[in-house]
């Protein structure tokens, strides 16, 4: 077996110089690596973003990347972006919509989602069948190790051929990318990224995305000078939370979940996150990255999944957290819709919590260690209603969805409404879901 040196000499050669020569040496190599036999061809910083990507559970057999929004919807946030004015000199610059095209110009924000892409109709196609599209996540959580989401952790110009990829389907594939920076603050405002067949990559095609980029940021230090261009706070990785005015709102319950830092935008969360961080709210003691694992992924969980994932948290919303053991940050004031809802019932203030909790806990979760703290939480509001004897307030509460399986509701509103109209309806659904039940 040739030595890493030598190794990784010939691959630089070939590399621009021979690309499908280049591609095949390398899926070899991918094909080895991820059988657990490490080729010397892959170099260790592509292997490190390799071990972290399946570690958050990418399939390199087949992936499709996390979407963060429908494409409309992505688009509509494309408008209001700091990075939205210099789109068009950026199409201008490097965008081939000729029916010949057969590259990509995509722009992401500073996470990683996709907000802008411009091609050809065959170019947007192929890049359809990837899903490589208005509201995708090109992180490496999202879908993988992708000369995008290296931009992102590097926070410096990428290049990726074929099997540099994690995911196979993006084999065939060469991209460029570069973070686009805010030039009064300096933080990343989003990626700027060349996506074309292996074929199409040129020796000039780095130096062309790093030229765009200057274009962009020019762009943006001239267009305001005194006002600039801002994401929220979150966004930069360093930030760290100072004093006791920050703030960190979670909005938990339902299937979408979110998070706030100090007043900012509502940022996405994904299930898996949105999981460790409603543990993290439920205990002030913290855990351990090997109990959070345990009560993650079960017996097979490692430590370091939730190591990466922590790494993910802070990226996407500072240093809102502290490790050994994994808790929020002293000095963060942490507001969830769970601690809402629970302040409420603690105070008496009935109607309150039943206006504020709108679905239950993560929804969508089918983790255990949630579904115990959904249930809880269900339990509480109800006991809670029931112990009211507010007619009124059964009747809302047996008639909401959340509500809607509480047996002990219906024979406690029948005893506090009498005769009210409302509880011939509450009735009949209650009538319904038994028979659902038994069926």
């Amino acid at each position: 077996m040739p030595s890493v040196t030598a190794a990784a000499a010939r691959m630089d050669g070939l590399r621009l110089s021979a690309p499908s020569e280049y591609a095949r040496i390398l899926r070899k190599a991918h094909e080895a690596t991820i059988s657990g036999r490490p080729d010397p061809h892959i170099p260790q910083s592509l292997l490190e973003s390799w071990q972290r990507s399946l570690a958050l559970g990418i399939n390199p057999e087949r992936h499709s990347p996390v979407r963060r929004h429908e494409v409309e919807d992505a688009r509509k946030l494309g408008a209001g972006h700091p990075l939205a004015p210099v789109i068009p000199a950026l199409t201008q610059l490097l965008a081939d919509e000729s029916a010949d095209g057969r590259h990509l110009l995509i722009v992401t924000d500073h996470l990683g989602e996709v907000l802008w892409r411009v091609g050809s109709s065959h170019a947007l196609r192929q890049a359809d069948s990837l899903e490589f599209v208005e509201g995708a996540d090109w992180s490496e959580s999202g879908i993988g190790t992708n000369a995008i989401s290296e931009a992102l952790i590097t926070g410096a110009p990428a290049q990726l051929l074929s099997a540099e990829h994690l995911v196979r389907s993006h084999h065939e594939w060469a991209c460029t990318a570069s973070p686009i920076r805010d030039p009064h603050s300096n933080r990343i405002l989003g990626i700027l990224d060349v996506s074309g067949p292996i074929d199409s990559v040129t020796p000039d095609s780095l130096r062309m995305v790093r030229c765009a980029v200057r274009l962009a940021e020019e762009l943006l230090r001239s267009a305001r000078p005194h006002a600039p261009h801002t994401v929220p706070a979150s966004a930069d990785p360093t930030s760290a939370v100072k004093g006791t005015t920050a703030t960190l709102k979670l909005n938990l319950l339902g299937d979408t979940p979110t998070a706030e830092v100090d007043g900012g935008g509502r940022l996405p969360l994904t299930l898996r996150r949105a999981e460790i961080l409603a543990l993290l709210a439920s205990r002030s003691s913290g855990w351990s990255a090997e109990e959070l694992a345990f009560h993650l992924h079960g017996e097979d969980g490692a430590a370091a999944s939730v190591r990466t994932e922590m790494h993910r948290i802070r990226a996407v919303l500072g240093k809102v957290l502290e490790a050994n053991p994994y808790r929020f940050a002293a000095g963060l004031t942490v507001i969830t819709d769970v601690s809402t809802v629970t302040e409420h019932l603690r105070k008496a203030r009935i109607a309150e919590a039943l206006q504020a909790y709108s679905a239950p806990l993560l929804v969508r979760s089918g983790n255990l260690a949630i579904e115990i703290l959904r249930e809880e939480l269900n339990a509480a509001v109800s006991a809670s209603v029931r112990a009211s004897g507010d007619p009124d307030l059964i009747l809302q509460w047996g008639s909401s969805d959340v509500g809607a399986d509480d047996f002990e509701a219906l024979a406690a509103a029948r005893a506090a409404a009498g005769d009210d109209p409302r509880l011939g309806m509450l009735q009949a659904r209650m009538a319904r879901r038994e028979r659902e039940f038994r069926a």
